[in-house]
């Protein structure tokens, strides 16, 4: 098959490679040697040109460079593309510091013929410094940006503002006035620090649309999610799927949606053929500069020759995500091929081989049904030849073949029951093991007799006798008290084990959702023994905390009040500075925000990990990473939130001090200038910054605490007179 490769805009640029190589080696002498070299050259390749300047412009010998860089100039006139040719000048313009007569005539006669009919041109030649001549560094992006400083347009602030709109403009005063993103209330900025700080940001850019209107850029973005994600990259360069959210994450997207929308939008970019889909997740998305069939993408990954199980997983992808591309023969020609002679050629182990024999039988080759079933039912350790393969799709057809083709299947499946690694296809084995009750309960059996021998299947198979109208083995209430007493055994155990950290955070979520649902169920059906047992684990589990040993105890008492005198009630060794204060309405929401993630987003995570899981590769899965990251975010925030709960006190009247600053205030106060500022002092759970709400913890609200009406207080350099105090209650 033919296909045209595109081009790599950078592979032919030999001194681009040699200069950044001096940059970044701070080789000023070697640089400049190169430098001279390529200004005597007989042709330019512009891009390289801007490339290059753009990497001194960011390096540490862009001042000292500036002697140099217009020795260019007789190549930069060779430059065709006008386009190129201005960036390239500007460029030129940045870096200079000669301010020679020969640069002043050439940005002079290069502006007028650019703007002909302007008619602030000499007020704009002069603001530049091309009047006097004497200063003119980065007049042209300058001239540009004055010519672009119009009422509504955008700019954005390098120095922290963030994106501006421009509310007004005068010529007299030299200054603008700016509406900005980071910044509260309009902002006023001269020329001089305007030509140092602003670039220019035309209304089609990601940040002006963001800024100016980000309603419609939310529609746009729920309906197109690519092309947004398209004109992201554009406007900001390569970006990863970490740096995207946090330019669309609330700001386009609201926060809640962001996951649900990001799913829909990345794989929308995966088939975008101008976009170019990392493989690891730390990397960025790209948008090439022309597109790029997927076909031809594969064929370019395939010529670099990689490993054999990097060529599975890449061509087993390819076909999930594009089984369109099938339809074109010419392509599935050459596919068939590529894999015949990785088949026959090349050296692969029993697992490689029976992945490939996948492919070509997914292809139409006939032969490759007949190699399938000679390679399962000759090979001995068939149990290795099943965890050895890379795609989890696979191993299930593997496992497939195994039950139609070899008679010692039961044994092989129990074997691969406690040593394959994904939940799926524990479950597809248990499905075909369900049959064989004898078998399958003296396996599963033995894990009641050592639950740390395989601490991933026994959580798995704990989840499986819990689960409503469950009809597996040991689901009554016998077998599933002994999984519960197991499971606080390996709680214990697995705190030793940093390696199942994951595992560990995943059982005490398990055990704390629902409000603990299903230790009540358990407490319910187990007698006063059982349960003495259970509270004597659970007090060797660090990992529980002491809120969590609080809760049990308490359901135990529920079920057996004889138990009452082991509970160990903590509450009253609070100390008053430890208490969390809180309002009704700040308490309702933590608890409300504590049952949504123990219930629906935990439950929601789970189904994302294991779809993420069933992709394949978790090393090169970022789907699945980027779930278990956020699997750690949830279970962190419902470990937080759990243990505030246990230290918190709604705040009534009583508790609010009448004649002095204390919880529940409302502090009245006058800076040093005057300016009257009010204050409303409230736990951190109903804490609102924008509305002057602060938490009684924060270093302001302990500055002024204590204090009486007319009584000052200093914080951050400045000093405040307390003019009234009031009740939170009284409003």
């Amino acid at each position: 098959m033919n296909i045209d490769m595109p081009k790599d805009p950078e592979a032919d640029m030999s001194y681009l490679k040699d200069i950044r190589e001096r940059l970044q080696n701070n080789d000023y002498p070697g640089f400049l040697k190169i430098w001279e070299e390529y200004c005597y050259g007989d042709q330019v390749d512009a891009e390289e040109l801007i490339l290059i300047l753009q990497a001194v412009k960011n390096s540490e010998i862009a001042k000292p460079f500036g002697l140099q860089v217009e020795r260019i100039l007789p190549l930069w006139r060779e430059i065709v593309d006008l386009k190129l040719a201005q960036e390239s000048l500007e460029l030129i313009f940045d870096l200079q510091t000669t301010n020679s007569e020969e640069l002043a005539e050439l940005a002079t006669t290069y502006l007028k013929n650019r703007y002909p009919n302007d008619p602030l041109f000499l007020d704009k030649i002069r603001l530049v410094g091309l009047r006097n001549r004497e200063f003119f560094q980065g007049c042209i992006r300058s001239f540009e940006l004055l010519t672009h400083m119009k009422k509504g347009h955008f700019v954005f602030h390098t120095a922290g503002w963030g994106t501006g709109e421009i509310m007004d403009v005068s010529l007299v005063r030299e200054e603008l006035t700016l509406d900005c993103e980071y910044v509260v209330g309009l902002q006023h900025l001269s020329f001089e620090k305007a030509f140092k700080t602003l670039l220019i940001l035309p209304n089609t850019h990601f940040y002006a649309r963001r800024f100016g209107n980000p309603d419609l850029l939310e529609e746009e973005a729920r309906e197109n999610p690519g092309e947004v994600i398209r004109m992201l990259l554009q406007d900001l360069g390569p970006k990863t799927a970490a740096e995207i959210k946090e330019e669309m994450s609330d700001l386009v997207i609201p926060a809640a949606d962001w996951n649900r929308w990001w799913q829909t939008a990345r794989a929308r970019v995966k088939k975008d053929t101008k976009i170019e889909s990392p493989k690891e997740l730390k990397e960025p998305f790209r948008l090439r500069r022309e597109e790029v069939p997927h076909e031809v993408a594969l064929h370019k990954a395939l010529e670099s020759k990689p490993s054999i199980s990097a060529t599975i997983q890449m061509v087993y992808t390819f076909l999930r995500d594009f089984p369109e591309t099938l339809k074109n023969q010419e392509f599935k020609a050459s596919l068939e091929q590529r894999l015949k002679d990785v088949y026959e050629n090349e050296t692969l182990t029993e697992s490689q081989k029976l992945q490939i024999a996948f492919f070509l039988e997914d292809l139409g080759i006939a032969k490759a049904q007949g190699d399938l079933q000679t390679l399962v039912q000759e090979i001995e350790l068939i149990g290795d030849l099943v965890r050895n393969i890379e795609v989890l799709a696979f191993q299930k057809r593997a496992m497939q073949l195994i039950r139609k083709h070899r008679k010692d299947w039961k044994e092989i499946f129990l074997d691969l029951l406690f040593t394959i690694d994904a939940n799926l296809l524990r479950d597809f084995i248990l499905q075909e093991l369900e049959g064989k009750a004898e078998e399958l309960s003296a396996k599963l059996g033995s894990l009641l007799i050592q639950p740390l021998s395989h601490p991933e299947v026994f959580v798995w198979y704990f989840q499986k006798t819990i689960a409503s109208k469950s009809k597996h083995l040991f689901s009554d209430a016998a077998g599933q008290n002994r999984f519960f007493e197991g499971l606080l055994v390996l709680i214990d155990h697995l705190e030793q084990k940093p390696n199942y950290r994951d595992l560990l955070k995943k059982i005490i979520a398990m055990l704390t959702a629902d409000r603990y649902k299903i230790v009540r169920n358990i407490m319910q059906q187990s007698s006063l023994e059982e349960v003495k047992e259970y509270l004597l684990l659970s007090t060797k589990c660090r990992a529980l905390t002491d809120h969590d040993i609080k809760i049990l105890h308490s359901l135990a008492e529920v079920v057996h009040p004889s138990l009452a005198r082991l509970r160990k009630d903590k509450s009253s060794s609070v100390s008053e500075d430890n208490i969390l204060w809180t309002t009704q309405e700040g308490y309702q929401r933590t608890q409300q925000r504590i049952q949504q993630i123990a219930t629906s987003e935990t439950v929601q995570n789970a189904k994302e990990i294991e779809m993420a899981r069933a992709l394949g590769d978790l090393r090169e899965n970022a789907e699945f990473k980027a779930a278990l990251e956020r699997r750690d975010r949830l279970q962190s925030e419902l470990k937080l939130l759990s243990d505030q709960l246990a230290s918190a006190r709604i705040l009534t009247p009583q508790d609010v001090p009448a004649d002095e600053v204390g919880i529940g205030s409302i502090v009245h106060c006058k800076d040093s200038k005057g300016t009257h500022v009010r204050f409303t002092l409230l736990g951190p759970w109903d804490a609102d910054p924008e509305m002057h709400i602060l938490s009684f913890q924060s270093k302001l609200a302990q500055a002024m605490k204590g204090r009486a009406i007319g009584e000052k207080f200093e914080f951050q350099g400045d000093v405040f007179t307390i003019t009234d105090i009031n009740s939170y209650f009284d409003q």
